[in-house]
């Protein structure tokens, strides 16, 4: 093979190394699209806008908690959107909190499991200061939550986790937390 050749060869491997990296970069994007969607996106903002909570917190909280299924049911019978147990729901229905009394069959509509979650995050952001803490609370319960708060082998003892002592919890919130990189990286895209 004559040295013109193997250069051309060189040059057409890089070519198509790079052609590849292109096509690889364009699929991952494309499929990080479509698979964190960006479905109820008005209820979204307006209930972001509303109650001061990112939105693509609450699209994180969504794709980590049903992926989007309305009618999402877990097993320990957390409902709708955003997995919202119905005791916890009606709480926030009363006069405590949003004082309009709604049944839990509700949770599957995406309008309430979107406003009720939303504001179910930013009660306990005002309770908790700190959104990792926040999803530590809305994954584990925030009575769990404020004990290991008082525990210095869990936290600083300035209102921050160093470890969250349950695994499920742990992993959730590295989840919604992988998920909020992605949305991210979305919008800095469009």
């Amino acid at each position: 093979m004559t040295r013109t050749k193997r250069i051309c060869t060189v040059c057409l491997i890089i070519l198509l190394a790079i052609g590849v990296g292109i096509a690889t970069h364009l699929l991952w994007n494309y499929f990080d699209q479509k698979s964190h969607q960006k479905s109820y996106e008005e209820i979204v903002k307006n209930c972001s806008e509303e109650y001061d909570v990112p939105e693509h917190l609450i699209f994180s909280v969504i794709k980590v908690e049903s992926d989007f299924d309305p009618y999402a049911r877990s097993s320990v019978g957390a409902v709708g959107l955003m997995q919202m147990m119905p005791s916890t729901f009606e709480w926030l229905t009363g006069e405590e909190h949003l004082n309009e009394n709604l049944s839990a069959l509700r949770l599957t509509d995406p309008e309430v499991s979107i406003r009720y979650g939303t504001y179910y995050l930013r009660y306990l952001y005002l309770k908790f200061g700190n959104w990792d803490t926040v999803l530590a609370a809305y994954n584990g319960g925030e009575g769990n939550v404020a004990k290991w708060l008082d525990d210095p082998e869990y936290s600083d003892g300035q209102g921050n986790l160093t470890y969250i002592p349950f695994e499920e919890t742990r992993n959730y919130v590295k989840k919604v937390n992988d998920a909020m990189a992605t949305y991210d990286k979305q919008n800095n895209q469009n």
